[in-house]
């Protein structure tokens, strides 16, 4: 008999918990001292208290989170994303202490969280990358020449980094070395290494991943595309399937080198390749592969009906997965998008706003969904991200989900603190979001025109 332990919160631990469920799997919910009396704890067979409400003392302790699968005897861990999802050392950890980690082999983990190697994988595979350098050397004459190489403008990336933390852009070879020195120092920070590399900057970008699930043996599916260009900050805010615009060669070349790169590594469950596509040329590039399931899977399982996280759980407790989950029967049908919700005032430059949650009614109806580890009475603390939910909409086409998603939005109600809710509403009808003129630079482009839709939205 196996037993699952979720080594995360919020909406993500709530979300695996259902679906461990409808396939009978026995659960386990970690929680830190804050989070004692949250959703997730109340959904699991048993609970166990991993420390205090710092994440570092909690749930990135693997002691703690390792100790309460022994002692409870969990033989599966799902790490959701954040938190320990692509620490390759934990999912290491994990196998030798008998314990089958719900994701990819360590080594994968490992190769895709290291961004030179992950661009050597994707050129082997054939996947088109940017031009750009290896991990920089700390000789300036040879940097700049690189970066003339390259051409300006372009990017300074982290190599460890990830979540669009660790990235500067640089418009002048003037601004080179500070830039290089900055990049450095917050990686060192954020991720424990200071390597950066450069990379090409495309000026009209957007942001499209590719799905993909692979069986361990060299043989992956994938299950279409997600648009999600829509970014402040480098987080992404509004996501879609299946991108719109792109052409039907294109959308299959994406595809395929997506399934080649997952298969070449033996990739191992569910997966995401994410690219770059210039919006100038119809080019697509390589970005990173992130070896989880990511914030916006919700969109892909509305248009494909494929539940990702049982498959990964099925997948994982050594079921045929591969039978059923064939490219040929994955199909998509309508559209979906989803819209991050969180905690937030946009008027006071989006700074977070923690509170307790003293009222809260969620939409519902055909084609809506809302994954949350929130109910009234919930407290968002200063301590984790202030997402609060999910609400995702499906329709037969875009404009329809679109409407949808709208009206869900305006019936949701969230009383005890400050949201994004009006300013996602605004985004969402803005005339060149509804027309699919999707970009990176949407949010900051048309800053101006979403508040006074938004202050109309309020009057």
């Amino acid at each position: 008999m196996h037993k699952l332990l979720v080594a995360n919160r919020g909406e993500i631990a709530c979300r695996i918990l259902s679906s461990a469920r409808s396939i009978g799997l026995a659960t386990v919910a970690v929680y830190s001292d804050t989070d004692a009396e949250a959703p997730h704890v109340a959904l699991a067979d048993e609970a166990r208290r991993v420390g205090p409400a710092r994440a570092q003392q909690s749930y990135l302790d693997q002691d703690a989170i390792l100790a309460a699968a022994r002692d409870t005897g969990a033989t599966l861990i799902h790490p959701g994303y954040g938190f320990l999802a692509e620490n390759a050392g934990f999912a290491a950890r994990c196998g030798r202490e008998g314990l089958v980690f719900v994701g990819p082999r360590p080594e994968t983990i490992a190769a895709m969280g290291d961004k030179e190697q992950a661009r050597a994988l994707a050129r082997a595979a054939g996947v088109p990358v940017l031009p750009g350098t290896d991990k920089l050397p700390p000789d300036e004459a040879t940097v700049a020449a690189a970066a003339a190489s390259i051409g300006f403008p372009l990017l300074i990336k982290a190599a460890a980094g990830g979540g669009g933390i660790g990235m500067r852009l640089v418009e002048t070879p003037e601004a080179l070395a500070a830039g290089i020195a900055a990049t450095r120092g917050l990686a060192e920070r954020a991720f424990g290494s200071g390597a950066v590399y450069l990379e090409r900057y495309v000026r009209r970008a957007r942001h499209v991943e590719v799905q993909v699930f692979g069986f361990g043996d060299g043989r992956a599916v994938h299950l279409f595309d997600r648009d999600c260009s829509l970014q402040r900050r480098h987080q992404k805010v509004i996501e879609e399937a299946l991108a719109p615009g792109l052409g039907e060669t294109t959308r299959a070349a994406m595809a395929q080198v997506s399934v080649d790169l997952a298969g070449s590594c033996a990739y191992d469950g569910a997966g995401t390749i994410e690219f770059l596509y210039d919006d100038d040329t119809g080019g697509f590039f390589f970005l990173e592969m992130n070896t989880r399931i990511q914030v916006e899977h919700g969109t892909t399982e509305l248009v494909t009906g494929v539940d990702l996280v049982a498959a990964q759980l099925r997948h994982a407790i050594g079921e045929d997965v591969a039978a059923e989950l064939t490219q040929d029967q994955i199909r998509h049908d309508g559209h979906a998008v989803e819209a991050r919700v969180y905690a937030e005032d946009p008027a006071r430059r989006f700074m977070p706003s923690p509170g307790t949650i003293t009222g809260l009614v969620l939409p519902h109806g055909p084609g809506v969904r809302v994954d949350t580890g929130c109910r009234a009475g919930s407290v968002v603390t200063p301590f984790y991200d202030p997402m609060i939910m999910k609400v995702m909409a499906h329709a037969a086409s875009r404009d329809e989900a679109i409407d949808r998603l709208i009206g869900a939005l305006g019936d949701l109600r969230i009383d005890g603190l400050t949201t994004n809710v009006g300013w996602l509403r605004a985004v969402l009808d803005h005339p060149a979001f509804r027309a699919g003129r999707l970009s990176t630079d949407f949010l900051t482009a048309h800053q101006a025109e979403i508040e006074q839709q938004q202050a109309r939205q309020a009057a």
